[in-house]
Parts: C-alpha cells; structure tokens; sequence
C-alpha cells in the first residue's frame, strides 16, 4: 500500500458512521500534519489509537450479545449485528468489517508506510 492510499484510507475512516468522535479527530489532524515536522509523530499516534480500537470479529460478537450491546443498538439490531458476526467469523473473518475498523485495519496492515 501506497502512501497515498494510505490517506485515502484514514479519508474513508473518517467519513465512518461507526467512527467515533475523538478518533476522527486525531485522523483529520493526521491529515493536516502531512509534510509538517508534526507527521511522524501523529502517524505514531494514529497507530497506536487504531491498535486500541479496531475491533476483532469475536470482541463485536460479544459486544452485540451482551447488555450493553443491547441497550445501545436495540435487541432487534444487535441480534442483526450479533448474526452477521457469526457468519464473518464462520467465513474465516478475523477483524470487524465495519465502515470505521475496516479502513483502520488496513492501516494497521500497512504502517510501515507512515511510520
């Protein structure tokens, strides 16, 4: 992967329904320390922030089974959510595939590139 996909990635991240606030945050500060003396340091935080919030397939199965999952997302949709990732995880799927932690886990795959 290339830097520019790179960007392109941390772009799709951000325009994420699923992406939350502070991590949207740091990706577009991201963006706008490319070329700056500030961009090592804010690829290593961007790193470190998608290390701790890209989600495995079983964490999000649990998350949608549980209570909380419940109360959040409603029982009828985290019994949606809950079935599709049964069915990611039976199909060999590893990470979650939402619109947030898809594009995060291609930059994990690819930090070499920006760090």
């Amino acid at each position: 992967m290339t830097k520019a996909e790179i960007v392109e990635k941390v772009k799709d991240l951000i325009n994420a329904s699923s992406c939350y606030a502070p991590l949207k945050e740091l990706a577009e500060a991201w963006l706008k320390a490319q070329g700056t003396a500030e961009e090592k340091e804010m690829s290593r935080k961007l790193v470190a922030e998608l290390e701790a919030d890209v989600q495995t397939a079983e964490d999000s199965l649990h998350f949608f089974e549980s209570e909380t999952g419940q109360k959040i997302f409603g029982a009828e949709t985290a019994a949606q959510m809950a079935a599709h990732f049964r069915e990611l995880i039976a199909s060999g799927g590893k990470w979650c595939d939402c619109p947030a932690c898809a594009p995060g886990r291609a930059i994990l795959d690819n930090k070499e590139v920006i760090l």
